[in-house]
């Protein structure tokens, strides 16, 4: 299943190709009647999220870019959103980057679900476990693994996936090991919507502090963790960031000389 058939017949959203990765530009109310669409549908579905940093390591990863063709990909970053605005003329409808979407999408969803989280540190997954309940408290919601695991206890762990069975399960292993993961180990008898989310238990946790909001409000979240965390992030942002515009640019070409 690619992920144009993962998106239901009736009114899919649009596509947008980044970088080869097919975008689905959404609002984020149109993006939570999906999830809950697909929850109800029980209908598994992996979701994961592109920003310039991910676009990136699809560009210089076949494989990871194969996979990601089986996901619902969300926008996430003023990155993918100027990628837009060059190669299709408007920005993406919202930026739904999962630290804010997908607690957002938590609250919003009155019915009660299955929340499982697996990855990053395990104290900074309870506290985030505990922050989501404080948040959502309609869901139950389960820490199922740190990650820091190998492969002698990967199926410890899909069992208790699978007994848990979460509506959705957020996976939290950073790029592109949690997208790797989900696709190699993950299907309809474990959960149905897992979800790669990168950082965010670390956030959650109040472990790595979010930038402030205006900061956030200027599109320049990515300048504040920088600054935060130079020596782990500079070549992703220092770097990457200007390779992911020229690779961009190399795309409009490319596209306007096939015209």
């Amino acid at each position: 299943m690619n992920m144009q058939s993962a998106l239901v017949p009736h009114d899919p959203p649009e596509l947008r190709e980044i970088l080869g990765v097919a975008v689905a530009s959404v609002t984020a109310e149109q993006a939570s009647r999906l999830f809950l669409r697909l929850i109800a549908e029980k209908r598994f579905t992996k979701v994961g999220f592109l920003n310039a940093h991910n676009a990136n390591v699809a560009a210089a990863d076949p494989e990871f870019a194969r996979i990601l063709d089986d996901f619902l990909i969300l926008p996430d970053g003023v990155g993918v959103d100027v990628a837009a605005k060059l190669l299709y003329g408007a920005p993406f409808p919202a930026n739904l980057n999962g630290t804010d979407f997908i607690p957002a999408f938590l609250r919003s969803a009155r019915q009660p679900l299955k929340v499982g989280l697996l990855g990053a540190s395990r104290e900074n997954a309870d506290r985030a476990a505990v922050r989501l309940s404080e948040l959502a408290p309609q869901h139950k919601v389960e820490v199922i693994h740190d990650g820091f695991f190998n492969a002698s206890d990967e199926p410890e762990i899909l069992d208790r996936i699978a007994k848990f069975r979460p509506d959705v399960l957020l996976v939290a292993m950073g790029v592109p090991r949690q997208e790797f993961w989900i696709a190699g180990n993950l299907d309809q008898d474990h959960c149905t919507l897992p979800i790669a989310v990168g950082a965010l238990f670390d956030f959650l946790s109040g472990a790595v502090p979010r930038a402030p909001g205006i900061v956030r409000s200027l599109r320049l979240e990515w300048l504040f963790r920088l600054l935060i965390e130079p020596g782990r992030l500079w070549r992703r942002y220092i770097v990457g960031n200007p390779l992911f515009l020229l690779r961009v640019f190399r795309q409009k070409l490319a596209s306007r000389a096939s015209r």
